[in-house]
Order: C-alpha cells, then structure tokens, then sequence
C-alpha cells in the first residue's frame, strides 16, 4: 500500500527553516487595523493659534507624511480623524457635528487644545463651548495652549496604537450571537 506524502513532508530541513522565516501568520483583525492605522486621513478644521501649530506639523520640518497622514482633507467623505484644534462656539458646533456626521465609520477625534478641552481662556464666556466632548466622541485629548507639533504627533501615535487594538465589526458581532 502506497502511502502518499503531503508537500510539507518533502521539504529538506533547509527548506522547512526557510519557509519558516518568510511566512507571516496574523488575523484579518490585525491586517485591518494595521492599514486603518497606516492610513489616516485628517479633516481640516481649526481655528485660532491651535490650527496654526496643527498645520505646522504638515511641514518638512516634522514630517507628518510619516504616519500616512500628511494630506489634510478637505472634504468629511474622505476623512476618517477629526482634529478639533481652536476655540469652539456654539454657533459653530452644529456645523462641526455636520462634519463628523458625514465622515465615514469608523471615525475618531483628537481634542488639540485647552479651549477645545474646556473652554481654555474662553471658559466663562457665554458663546464657547465648554468641550467639545459635550457634541462629538473625542478619542485623544491634547492639552495645552497651543500644543507643540510634536504633541500632535504623539497624540496621532497614540490614536494609531489605539486603532491597532480596536476589534472589528465582524468579531463585536461574533460574540454578541453566543
């Protein structure tokens, strides 16, 4: 009786350490989060010193392209980080939430600044908005007044590591069937 060999049990030792060092195992979750991750594209919203600091962070200087974020979109249908940075008024908001609405899922937000965090400087007058967290789901707060460029790239990094272990859609609802 003839027994057949399956591919693997051919191979030579050199070939199986080979095969070994250039296969890559992980899941579909981790693929999808590392390309969300690698990928970011920022919307265009600021306003005061904030936005200043926020576009200087495009600059060759500390290199955003970097991260896969160095296009700021100007457009929510092709933008998936919102990056509030500036004093924010209520007469303003509906029009922020507008944005956010129209980016497609999944969707994140940086906080870039203390007016934007709680009111800043501004906290006690009657138009601005005491937190941006009171009309959007802010994923990163940045304080300061304005922070540094490289505040803001440690805030992307850190919204990057946070993307990386996010679950996708089909595992949240694997596990709400059982």
């Amino acid at each position: 009786m003839a027994t057949s060999m399956n591919a693997l049990d051919r191979l030579n030792e050199a070939d199986r350490d080979e095969l070994d060092r250039s296969l890559l195992i992980t899941t579909i979750d981790e693929a999808y989060n590392w390309a969300k991750a690698s990928s970011i594209w920022p919307l265009t919203f600021a306003t005061a010193c904030c936005g200043i600091e926020m576009i200087s962070v495009t600059t060759p200087r500390y290199d955003l392209a970097r991260f896969g974020s160095e296009v700021f979109r100007a457009t929510p249908r092709q933008a998936d980080l919102m990056i509030t940075a500036g004093t924010i008024t209520k007469k303003m908001a509906p029009a922020m939430v507008t944005l956010f609405e129209q980016m497609p899922e999944p969707k994140y937000v940086i906080a870039m600044g203390n007016c934007v965090i709680q009111g800043g400087i501004f906290k006690n007058c009657y138009s601005v908005l005491d937190g941006v967290d009171q009309v959007l789901p802010v994923d990163i707060y940045l304080p300061g007044c304005p922070p540094r460029p490289e505040a803001l790239m440690d805030a992307l990094i850190k919204l990057k590591a946070k993307i990386r272990r996010e679950e996708s859609i089909l595992t949240r609802s694997e596990r709400l069937r059982r």
